[in-house]
């Protein structure tokens, strides 16, 4: 999957699920690996875990929108709080986070991962969910010294 696509495809436009409504444009999403209404950032300890971070954000598409255009990730089963069995898929080559969804043959909803789009940057979260299980601190990040050029001196 090291040039996969992943494209949410919508009639005869790309536009990323109901992301559209609030920015009032239509855009294509598209994504790689590495080798509802609006971007959400979660917070549940779930995500935390398979993320291997303090929170996932992930943009969620209209049922029956989302295509995969190239490759096949991996699909991991997991069971979550409520019960529910979630699809979680990744590249099997580079372990990159895809997306998540529901089981079943009906047209589904999918949870793709914010990082592996490109146009992360243009996509900011509206609304965050599961709060009660935030780390403390990502509230104060702005305390914390930036390194902008990238790793700090020794």
């Amino acid at each position: 999957m090291t040039r996969s696509g992943l494209s949410v495809w919508s009639g005869n436009s790309y536009r990323p699920s109901l992301f559209t409504q609030f920015q009032g444009t239509i855009m294509k999403i598209d994504g790689r690996c590495h080798c509802r209404y609006a971007t959400t950032i979660c917070n549940c300890t779930d995500c935390q875990t398979m993320s291997g971070a303090p929170m996932r954000a992930v943009i969620i598409t209209h049922p029956g929108t989302f295509k995969l255009l190239s490759g096949k990730p991996t699909e991991y089963r997991k069971i979550a709080e409520s019960g529910n069995v979630r699809l979680q898929a990744f590249c099997p080559h580079c372990g990159t986070a895809i997306y998540a969804t529901s089981t079943g043959d009906e047209p589904k909803a999918y949870n793709v991962r914010l990082g592996a789009l490109r146009q992360r940057n243009e996509l900011v979260p509206r609304r965050q969910i599961f709060v009660r299980s935030q780390q403390r601190w990502v509230n104060d990040l702005n305390s914390i010294p930036k390194f902008f050029e990238g790793m700090p001196p020794r």
